[in-house]
């Protein structure tokens, strides 16, 4: 059964209707899956078309364990239906709102309202019952492009090497708590009355806090004056030295590992070349960088 026929089926189940018409007009973005908006009985629902390969990349069933412990301590928008084996998921609209990234992901008063749920999130009294560890992850996507018979940059294993050795010689330690692990700013969702949602749970995890804090800071692209702002709402202080090769290093990891799972789509057809080279290139040139510049400006590192 195509995708689309079986989010159609899983429509008319979840609303016991057999006349619902999976309508893919009102589209809501989404990279690893595609999103849509749908009128269903007066109401605005946004129902989840799962994206290519993501059966072999994500654990579906431990996505809804931590989708359901966010929604708990009021962090998510709200899953009406969510089917744990296709990942296809229906969740009730945010009326009048807007994501992070069209909001202004560097103004100071969102940044506060980012830092804020992120601090939330990180000290939730229930952790996740899995980790989410980039090395395992990587590795896991690997193996993926390998049974798919693809490739990798020509450069790709001595790079990730040094990027390795680079972490192990400069991070000594890391604390674990629940962390989203995809801190980009359209998962970010604020409300007509200024609430701040985080939506989108599948990479969810245990996890040194400090890489939701880079995500964020990578994915916005943010300035030096935004970072200096996020940073002092987050930990009420400068970066110490300790956070802050966990920033530099978390956003080398970040480039690296979403540059492989975007090999993944590519290999399955979809069109996610340019995305995956232009992620491979800042992390060559940071990884290159700071080997000789250890100092080098994080704002530096998040310009392509």
């Amino acid at each position: 059964m195509r995708m689309e026929e079986l989010v159609q089926e899983k429509l008319r189940y979840a609303f016991h209707d057999e006349s619902i018409v999976f309508d893919k007009s009102r589209f809501a973005g989404g990279l690893t899956n595609y999103n849509y908006i749908m009128n269903i009985k007066g109401i605005d629902y946004v129902i989840r078309q799962p994206g290519g390969m993501t059966e072999q990349i994500i654990d579906r069933k431990m996505e809804r364990v931590n989708n359901n412990i966010a929604s708990e301590f009021g962090v998510n928008s709200d899953s009406i239906f969510f089917d744990q084996d296709s990942g296809i998921k229906i969740s009730i609209y945010i009326k009048n709102s807007q994501n992070m990234a069209q909001a202004g992901p560097g103004s100071a008063i969102n940044l506060e309202s980012v830092s804020a749920l992120m601090k939330k999130i990180h000290s939730f009294p229930k952790d996740f019952s899995n980790c989410f560890d980039w090395q395992a992850e990587l590795s896991k996507y690997e193996q993926i492009i390998r049974q798919q018979g693809g490739s990798f940059f020509f450069d790709y294993t001595t790079l990730k090497d040094k990027l390795v050795s680079f972490i192990q010689n400069n991070i000594k330690s890391t604390i674990l708590t629940p962390c989203h692990n995809d801190t980009v700013p359209e998962n970010f969702i604020i409300d007509d009355t200024g609430r701040t949602y985080l939506i989108d749970w599948e990479y969810s995890g245990m996890n040194d806090p400090c890489w939701d804090v880079a995500a964020y800071i990578l994915e916005s692209k943010l300035s030096e004056e935004a970072i200096s702002h996020l940073v002092q709402s987050y930990f009420g202080h400068p970066l110490t030295p300790v956070e802050d090769i966990k920033i530099r290093s978390f956003i080398m990891a970040q480039d690296l590992l979403w540059t492989v799972w975007a090999l993944i789509r590519h290999y399955n057809g979809d069109d996610f070349l340019e995305y995956c080279c232009f992620r491979y290139e800042r992390f060559r040139k940071n990884i290159k960088t700071i080997s000789s510049l250890p100092n080098y400006p994080i704002d530096s590192m998040v310009k392509g």
